[in-house]
């Protein structure tokens, strides 16, 4: 019975260690990484992670744009039995991780830019692109209305979508437009859903659509496809706004700003976290500026360039207003 017990322990304590010192990381990644920030950046906080441990493995699946295929793909890459922690992004993800978790009940899950509380296997975060989005929306209004080169009076500001969602629909979208009717309530939003996250000659000509119409800035929101509504910007010397990552470099003489989500930092520590046997599995967080996880380039040199320093100081009141605590906006249901 003693060789038993003590067996035992030795097994766990060696269970333990390999976890602690060895963790098999699966990236599961709905969509491509190429083009797409979002998913780019978690792949790089995994690796980051999985560099700084010895004998760590890690493996990224790319499973495409067809989401009628992403539960079956998602079910066989954990079925392979060769991950210890799986980490996933994108707010569609939280049902389909909740369903296969029901047929693997000992694998964990991270699921970040998704929501998913009392899974005792799933640790999930939510940004709060609220305030993503009314940062960006109310630079986009402020330069609209000021009379420099390349806007015009017609207070109407143009968004091209890959395609409607829940965190689309009651976040960006939401928090984009009251931005801009915090610069003056008068802006009309012109939205355009380009069906997919990829086809850039659609994005181009949808962006030349809304140019024509009156729109003179534009946030796209559409993946490896932004890079048409980039070149429109170039051709017209109109003006973007972005979203999740550094897109200066891209276009920095029509790039107004870029709000940008810090998903390889909270990749990074939500695997260290587990690893560490720190993460609280279960619970479902709301990340945003506070927590440093939601910020806008406000120091990048092209954003600096480009826009007045009277526009910057009242983005920068905004951002303060939001990080102080003054400014605060709701997280609907999902």
């Amino acid at each position: 019975m003693r060789r038993f017990l003590v067996a035992f322990v030795l097994a766990i304590v060696a269970g333990t260690a390999l976890w602690a010192q060895a963790p098999r990381i699966g990236v599961f990644i709905p969509g491509v990484r190429e083009g797409s920030p979002i998913y780019d950046t978690m792949a790089k906080g995994a690796e980051r992670l999985a560099a700084e441990i010895s004998g760590a493995s890690i493996k990224i699946f790319e499973a495409g744009f067809n989401q009628a295929e992403w539960e079956e793909k998602l079910t066989s890459f954990v079925a392979s039995g060769k991950f210890d922690i799986v980490i996933t992004s994108n707010p569609s993800m939280p049902e389909l991780v909740n369903n296969v978790s029901k047929s693997f009940p000992k694998q964990k899950f991270i699921c970040l830019d998704g929501y998913l509380p009392g899974n005792p296997n799933v640790y999930s975060a939510l940004y709060n692109q609220l305030e993503q989005g009314y940062v960006t929306g109310y630079l986009a209004g402020l330069v609209s209305i000021s009379g420099m080169k390349g806007t015009n009076p017609d207070k109407k500001i143009g968004m091209i979508i890959g395609q409607n969602y829940p965190v689309m629909d009651k976040m960006i979208i939401p928090g984009f437009m009251q931005g801009l009717k915090a610069a003056d309530p008068a802006f009309q939003l012109d939205i355009r859903v380009l069906g997919n996250w990829y086809d850039a000659a659609k994005a181009a000509d949808l962006s030349r659509s809304l140019y024509a119409a009156g729109a003179d800035i534009i946030l796209p929101i559409c993946g490896s496809a932004s890079q048409g509504a980039v070149k429109v910007a170039q051709e017209t010397g109109k003006y973007l706004v972005f979203f999740d990552d550094n897109e200066f470099a891209r276009a920095p003489d029509n790039i107004l700003g870029c709000a940008v989500l810090h998903q390889e930092d909270l990749a990074y520590r939500s695997l260290k976290a587990a690893i560490e046997g720190k993460l609280p599995f279960g619970k479902a967080d709301v990340v945003g500026m506070k927590e440093g996880y939601i910020e806008f380039l406000n120091t990048n040199p092209a954003y600096i360039k480009n826009v007045p320093e009277p526009i910057r100081k009242k983005v920068d009141a905004a951002i303060q207003s939001i990080k102080s605590g003054q400014l605060t906006f709701q997280v609907p249901s999902l």
